[in-house]
């Protein structure tokens, strides 16, 4: 008899448990690039690859990667990262898409009913 894994279905719950839009759940506005504009900021030189700032929160925990986009913020670009951690927590990090440096981390926001 197969094992019950609940990675998969803790993954599904999270992600459809989260808002629709989770910027402006915070308070955020991000306007995300298209993949051809994500393509274009890399090649030129504008964001590093979507590779290396996976590696850089990586690094520092122990994470999977569930959503991964490139935004403009403010006067900047970064990538948004949703993680899930292997205790099951969802966050959210931003890294600061021209250095590789962590803008911030934070846990998703609870909806209302959690």
């Amino acid at each position: 008899m197969p094992a019950f894994r609940p990675l998969p279905a803790v993954l599904l719950v999270c992600l459809l448990a989260a808002p629709a839009s989770p910027a402006s759940a915070a308070g955020e506005h991000h306007a995300c690039l298209t993949k051809a504009e994500q393509s274009a900021a890399v090649q030129s030189r504008r964001a590093i690859p979507l590779a290396k700032a996976i590696r850089s929160v990586r690094r520092k925990k122990r994470v999977e990667v569930v959503r991964a986009r490139l935004c403009r913020h403010s006067d900047r670009m970064v990538y948004v990262l949703t993680l899930l951690a292997r205790s099951g927590k969802v966050t959210r990090a931003t890294i600061d898409a021209a250095t590789g440096k962590h803008i911030k981390v934070r846990a998703r926001p609870k909806l209302s009913g959690e």
